[in-house]
């Protein structure tokens, strides 16, 4: 199965179409994007082979905001409290526990609703998302701007893969994480007695454009898959070396209507062009080498050519996207977030206000 590389540098831009697709879940026919954010930036993007740490991911002494760490016990959870048949929890163990890590910027404004992008697999890269926080939330160019988001960053059940807690987690196709994190994590965070001394007015924005959903893996699908199923709660997606295969777990209430998991999305049922555009705006990568080291051969080219089909179907279906396809780079490299993290966020929050 042959891989075709995206090597060129000049992006395909679409124009933007001020549509949304029917959301179901909400009931009504259509809803209008509060923001418009123009078509800059959008489309194909190559980077590397070689890469360098974007000086907006570095610490440049600005102000500083405040982070909390607190624990939410899996057996308090009504969605996922380690114990669903789909587990096989001899060979993949379940956290008691999941850390949950918040950040809330310098530039916050004490009482205001604030946007917010929620993380998977914390802390994950949340120090490159603080440092980025610190300075362009300050930065006077309109164009490298961001808003004073929270930042959510959220650890998995546990284990990886089928019949693992991350795994039902992640890589389910429904709206069950995304009611996990606006249903039980949000009034978690709302309601730590650390941050309500440090915030006695904290919100998080009820406005789904102000709501954000980023991880990397099989968290880069959950974050197309909570805003996918969910639009009226999160509509800002960021999946690096997505796991758009059939990674869903086979005993899965879910697999009847899903048969092969994420690749639905591109292929198969092909989810993307078959159903009605959603308002929501997209960044995915693959690396050239995505998910080698840990796969065979055949595998590896599933999962890149898995990343490219996503690509392919958000472009023709005229979504507001862009997709990095990173040279000489692995599964979820290091490399590649230190380098392509900051423009990422700058391009995923536009059309949000800033100040």
């Amino acid at each position: 199965m042959s891989v075709l590389p995206f090597l060129s540098l000049r992006p395909r831009i679409k124009p933007v179409v001020a549509l949304c697709g029917l959301l179901a879940m909400s009931g009504c026919a259509s809803m209008q994007p509060a923001e418009k954010p123009g078509p800059a930036g959008n489309g194909r993007y190559t980077i590397g082979p070689n890469y360098t740490t974007d000086p907006d991911l570095t610490d440049r002494g600005n102000p500083k905001g405040q982070q909390f760490e607190f624990k939410m016990s899996l057996a308090d959870s009504r969605l996922f409290s380690g114990k669903d048949v789909t587990l096989d929890t001899v060979k993949k163990a379940v956290r008691t526990e999941r850390k949950i890590f918040v950040y809330v910027p310098a530039s916050y404004k004490e009482g205001t609703a604030a946007p917010v992008l929620v993380t998977h697999d914390g802390p994950s890269q949340l120090n490159l998302i603080r440092n980025a926080l610190d300075n362009l939330t300050l930065s006077k160019d309109p164009s490298r701007q961001l808003p004073a988001f929270i930042t959510i960053a959220v650890e998995n059940g546990g284990n990886d893969g089928k019949d693992s807690e991350r795994g039902l987690e992640y890589d389910t196709m429904s709206d069950r994480y995304a009611r996990f994190i606006n249903d039980e994590v949000f009034p978690a965070v709302l309601n730590n007695p650390q941050i309500r001394a440090a915030y006695p007015r904290i919100a998080i924005t009820k406005n789904p454009w102000g709501r954000a959903t980023m991880g990397c893996s099989s968290g880069g699908a959950a974050a197309l898959t909570m805003a996918w199923f969910r639009p009226d709660l999160f509509r800002r997606v960021i999946a690096y070396s997505g796991t758009f295969v059939d990674q869903q777990d086979d005993d899965a209430p879910d697999e009847a209507r899903y048969p092969l998991g994420a690749w639905e999305y591109h292929s198969s049922m092909k989810l993307i062009e078959q159903t009605g555009k959603k308002p929501l705006r997209i960044f995915t990568h693959v690396s050239e080498k995505d998910n080698r080291a840990n796969d065979a051969e055949e595998t590896y080219h599933n999962w890149v050519m898995a990343g490219q089909r996503t690509e392919a179907a958000l472009a023709a279906k005229g979504y507001d996207h862009r997709f990095v396809y990173s040279l000489s780079s692995g599964h979820c490299d290091g490399r590649v977030f230190q380098q392509s993290l900051a423009d990422t966020l700058v391009w995923i929050w536009r059309g949000y206000p800033s100040k």
